[in-house]
């Protein structure tokens, strides 16, 4: 006789992959920071500012022109020749409208990518710490995650260690820069690390450009600046950070046309397109400058690793991005204890490095005012002095 629950009878006839995906473990200390009264939160990277009112004022005219029906699957020609004019004079990318294809925000635009180019058993390298989204998305898509350790390396790309885990079955690597944890922007050799190896093996190189408008250096390349490799580069990229429209989900995708063709398929029976009424939006926002935001988040990120630098972290110093990576391996607990603890002990919150693949770090956002983030270090600065005392209390006992 069947004893089994249907519910647990149905569970089992489901995608298998979808039991390996987790939750994101950022969106959990982020809600027990939101459930701690008094709490700082430095978890999110959510700018702390509002969308532009011309850009948000682009909605208006929008529903005043009745744009409200179907618009073509990747975009409006409008936004995409946009797209394409600015990625053409800001970057100097040779991409055509036919190019582009406008997306949910950059992950429809990386899973997209990813279901696009795998087969099962497919393996994706990825340099580590990365967002765990690169991980999830290769998983359910039924590739294999392959990370690359890049720590012992100053968070950049070594050939050598890059060269050992391509195989026959290497589909892709994933390049995030400015990246997120860290904020390191990739030298010119981990670029030309990667370049000789895609050079020589049919890789795709996938590049989450997202924070590239967020760079405190001059000295700035990103990978899809190799044209010779055209035909095998996507790059991802979203309105969400430089234009603090995190909650308008728009982004972009950008594909040789050979390749974008077989890609839009994907767009379209995921979502069909974006909404009609943000496509203005969209135009719009490309129209505006982010550098008064940049400004205030070097200032900021200057501060804190002023502060970390007095309470004797090691850190990184990130080139990019408004994240600051600081070591916590001298204490000896595990990220997620270190920052339960801190969210209890002294209401502040960050971001646990496990999250990212790299437990010896935390991640601090600096998108919060000066006041919090003068409270917040203040915070830290308590945090620190009680694990010390603790550790040279266990140091006397020993």
């Amino acid at each position: 006789m069947n004893t089994e629950k249907p519910a647990n009878k149905m569970r089992s006839r489901m995608n298998t992959a979808l039991y390996g995906a987790r939750r994101s473990a950022i969106r959990e200390f982020s809600r027990l920071a939101r459930e701690t009264p008094g709490c700082i939160a430095l978890t999110l990277g959510e700018p702390d500012r509002e969308t532009e009112a011309t850009v948000s004022e682009q909605i208006q005219t929008a529903l005043s022109a009745k744009e409200t029906h179907y618009i073509e699957n990747n975009g409006t020609l409008a936004l995409r020749t946009a797209i394409a004019d600015f990625e053409s004079g800001k970057n100097g990318m040779d991409y055509s409208p036919d190019e582009v294809i406008v997306t949910a925000g950059a992950t429809e635009a990386l899973f997209t990518a990813l279901f696009g180019i795998l087969n099962p058993g497919d393996e994706v390298i990825v340099p580590v710490p990365a967002f765990v989204l690169y991980e999830e998305i290769i998983r359910l898509c039924r590739g294999v995650f392959v990370p690359l350790e890049t720590a012992p390396d100053g968070f950049q790309i070594s050939f050598e260690k890059l060269q050992s885990l391509v195989t026959p079955r290497t589909k892709a690597i994933i390049l995030n820069s400015p990246n997120n944890p860290t904020g390191v922007v990739y030298n010119r050799e981990s670029l030309d690390a990667v370049h000789r190896i895609a050079s020589e093996q049919p890789l795709f190189v996938i590049c989450d450009d997202v924070y590239r408008q967020l760079i405190y250096t001059d000295s700035y390349h990103s990978f899809a600046e190799y044209r010779d490799l055209r035909d095998r580069i996507l790059v991802a990229q979203s309105f969400s950070k430089p234009y603090a429209m995190t909650g308008w989900r728009m982004g972009y995708l950008l594909a040789d046309r050979q390749i974008k063709e077989r890609l839009e398929l994907v767009h379209q029976y995921l979502v069909v397109s974006t909404p009609s009424l943000f496509q203005r939006s969209g135009v719009r926002a490309l129209q505006t400058d982010p550098d008064e935001f940049v400004s205030v988040c070097r200032r900021r990120r200057d501060y804190v690793l002023h502060c970390l630098a007095e309470m004797g972290l090691s850190v990184t110093k990130p080139e990019g991005t408004f994240y600051v990576f600081p070591d916590i391996s001298a204490f000896g607990i595990s990220s997620a204890d270190f920052c339960r603890r801190m969210i209890s002990e002294v209401g502040l919150a960050a971001t646990p490095g496990f999250c990212f693949g790299s437990d010896d770090h935390i991640r601090l956002s600096v998108c919060a005012s000066d006041e919090n983030l003068k409270e917040g270090m203040k915070r830290l600065r308590i945090f620190l002095e009680r694990l010390r005392e603790e550790k040279k209390g266990e140091s006397c006992c020993d």
